[in-house]
């Protein structure tokens, strides 16, 4: 996918995860989510770090030399998400729905402006995705992250995920060629739902069927499968 349709997709998840968040009541902050460590209003906490992160080179230097420290081996980018977190446990619900509409709004812009030279860069994330460009993190990854995010907060909270062929679709469609990429073997895949569709390689292998979001909490490791469905990939 271009870097220029992964801003659209970024821009499109932003409007949609500003809805959701200013839609939920004092009761839904507190429930617990799909991410271990996190409930509602910590996930939200992370999502204004992380644009604060996307929206500042000077940031995004702090929160990954911070997260190295806290890390203990993991990855930096693992401490810094704790670091956002951390940084914002006294902020109300209130306070993160105003820092989220600022800090996307500000971290979109700094992603659209990223030329192309420096989105070629290689970065190196490490086994097993080895060294990737710069692009694939500012584009492909930080909206992927962010869409997941989304899904994590509706299973929450109980509000209705929406869902579109053009959007979240496309989402899709990328995650099956990247998994398809990664293990490199034969397949039909038939993924139901408004962000579904009918994808394949070969002849002679797999053959799955389950919903399209399904599929992609299972690729995050947010939910468990068998056989090819057990390749995962960044989110």
């Amino acid at each position: 996918m271009k870097y220029a349709e992964w801003m659209r997709l970024a821009a499109t998840e932003r409007e949609r995860t500003l809805a959701l968040v200013e839609s939920l009541d004092a009761v839904d902050w507190k429930k617990p989510t799909d991410c271990p460590a996190w409930d509602v209003r910590e996930l939200v906490a992370h999502l204004v770090g992380i644009a604060e992160m996307q929206a500042s080179q000077r940031e995004m230097r702090r929160q990954l030399k911070l997260g190295k420290k806290v890390a203990r081996g993991r990855p930096a980018i693992d401490g810094a998400t704790e670091v956002q977190v951390r940084e914002r446990a006294d902020a109300t619900p209130a306070q993160l729905v105003a820092h989220l509409h600022d800090a996307t709004a500000r971290g979109l812009r700094a992603r659209g402006r990223v030329p192309a030279p420096v989105r070629i860069l290689p970065i190196p994330f490490g086994p097993p995705l080895g060294v990737r460009p710069m692009g694939y993190l500012i584009g492909c990854i930080f909206t992927r992250d962010a869409w997941m995010h989304r899904v994590d907060l509706c299973r929450a909270t109980g509000v209705e995920l929406e869902l579109t062929p053009d959007h979240d679709g496309a989402v899709i469609a990328d995650v099956v060629a990247e998994w398809s990429r990664t293990h490199g073997r034969p397949y039909e895949l038939d993924l139901t739902g408004p962000a579904g569709g009918t994808f394949s390689s070969g002849a002679g292998g797999e053959a799955h069927r389950l919903d399209a979001v399904e599929f992609a909490r299972v690729l995050s490791g947010r939910g468990a499968g068998s056989g090819l469905l057990a390749t995962q990939i960044p989110f």
